[in-house]
């Protein structure tokens, strides 16, 4: 799909609202002395919208979530979730903090030994004291929602990739968060699920009033669904923009990512020794 097309979603009328994560010039990288993962990374999620974060493989762009989530630590900046410092939270406020984030890891990441309500209850069972009624009638919902309030006794076993996905989803919004973040979340997808999970992706955003942050490299879905896109490449931001902006582009990162073309600001080869260090010959 060409987000130029009339049958791509209008998102004209969507007005953002307050920032509800900011990454501000943060540096990181895995150990002291090792290659820098990012470098000075400045970006703002606000409430209300579709936020895609996209680049090559290895770019950094997990790693957001992984910072985001407090599991992992940068080295200097700040990585802000509703105001407040991920980094300066003890472990009771950044456990509570979490409970206000949805999470739908790559692949679903299910329960496989919990029924397909269990595993959309579990975070309703472990984060509040809802009677077994009420926390009923809130899990069948959200499988509502997502199209599967009849898959509710099988197990992950007995669904297919794309309904696990589903009721990954489901599961990641069980405590209607102001935050949902989607890792891959169209990866391994046939093009029915997949165009089932990205609408999903923007009727729940928007229904919630949340704030939806996707890593993803595909293009066609989220540029149809997202409201704006930052392009990741060596770390820093590369690009960024509505898709609208980006599918103009002329920028060669842009283009080199949306066109798929080997050649381009992002090098085929790993960054190395040269073939003179490593074969002692001139090439």
């Amino acid at each position: 799909m060409n987000p130029s097309q009339s049958n791509t979603l209008d998102t004209s009328n969507r007005v953002a609202g307050e920032v509800v994560v900011s990454i501000k010039d943060v540096n990181f990288s895995y150990a002291p002395g090792e290659r820098q993962i990012l470098s000075g990374l400045n970006m703002d999620f606000r409430r209300g919208q579709v936020v895609a974060v996209m680049g090559g493989s290895g770019c950094g762009k997990t790693t957001i979530l992984r910072l985001i989530g407090g599991q992992y630590t940068a080295q200097s900046g700040q990585v802000l979730f509703e105001g407040q410092d991920i980094a300066k939270m003890n472990t009771v406020e950044l456990m509570a903090a979490r409970r206000r984030m949805g999470m739908l890891f790559q692949f679903g990441a299910l329960f496989t030994d919990l029924s397909v309500f269990e595993n959309v209850a579990f975070p309703l069972r472990e984060h509040t004291d809802l009677s077994e009624e009420l926390l009923r009638s809130l899990v069948l919902m959200k499988l509502h929602a997502v199209g599967l309030r009849g898959a509710r006794d099988l197990m992950p076993s007995q669904i297919s990739g794309g309904m696990a996905r589903r009721v990954a989803l489901a599961r990641a919004i069980a405590l209607d968060p102001p935050l949902i973040m989607y890792d891959e979340p169209f990866a391994g997808l046939d093009p029915i699920s997949l165009g089932i999970t990205a609408r999903l992706i923007r009727d729940l955003n928007n229904a919630l009033g949340a704030t939806s942050l996707l890593v993803t490299h595909d293009v066609e879905e989220t540029f149809e669904i997202a409201d704006y896109v930052y392009f990741i490449a060596n770390g820093r931001i590369g690009a960024e923009g509505t898709p609208e902006e980006l599918s103009r582009s002329s920028d060669p990162f842009v283009r080199q990512f949306l066109d798929a073309a080997p050649d381009g600001p992002v090098p085929f080869h790993y960054p190395g020794n040269t073939l003179e260090e490593d074969f002692g010959v001139k090439i």
